[in-house]
C-alpha cells in the first residue's frame, strides 16, 4: 500500500492584474468545490483564496503580468491552495495594530487554514495554504 497520498483533483487558472480577478478566483473556487463534491470548510477556503489573491494583486503582480491560482485535492482529503505571482518581496505575518484597517489577510489565512507558507520561485513567490478533512461527499 502506498503511504503517500495521490492527487485526486487539480485545477489551475491565470488572472490578470485587475481588481475583478479576486471575485473571479473566488467564483472558480466555489465552482470547483461543487464539481469535486466538497462542502466542508468552503467558507474558510473562499476567504483564504480572496486574501491570497488580493495580496498578490496589491503586492506581487507587476503591471502587464498575471497571478496564478492552483487548487488541488489529494486522496487523504487535503485541499491545497496556491497563489503564485512574479513580483519581488518577502511575505511575513505582519504585526497589526488594533486600529489598522489593513494587514490582517495573512493573519486570517494562518488562523483559518491548517498550514500555510511561502515558497520562492524565479521570478516571484508562491503563497500556499492547506485544509485537511476536505473529502468529497
Amino acid at each position: 500500500m502506498n503511504a503517500h497520498p495521490q492527487l485526486l483533483h487539480a485545477r489551475t487558472a491565470l488572472y490578470p492584474r485587475d481588481r475583478r480577478s479576486v471575485a473571479v478566483a473566488r467564483d472558480l473556487t466555489r465552482v470547483t468545490f461543487a464539481d469535486w463534491g466538497l462542502t466542508r470548510r468552503s467558507d474558510d477556503v473562499l476567504l483564504c483564496v480572496s486574501e491570497l489573491a488580493t495580496n498578490a494583486l496589491l503586492h506581487g503582480v507587476p503591471p502587464g503580468r498575471c497571478f496564478r491560482l492552483d487548487l488541488s485535492l489529494d486522496t487523504a482529503g487535503v485541499l491545497r491552495v496556491e497563489v503564485q505571482d512574479s513580483g519581488p518581496g518577502e511575505i511575513r505575518t505582519p504585526d497589526v495594530m488594533p486600529e489598522s484597517e489593513r494587514g490582517r489577510g495573512l493573519l486570517l489565512v494562518a488562523a483559518l487554514s491548517d498550514d500555510w507558507g511561502v515558497r520562492h520561485r524565479e521570478p516571484g513567490k508562491v503563497v500556499w495554504c492547506e485544509f485537511r478533512g476536505c473529502r468529497p461527499s
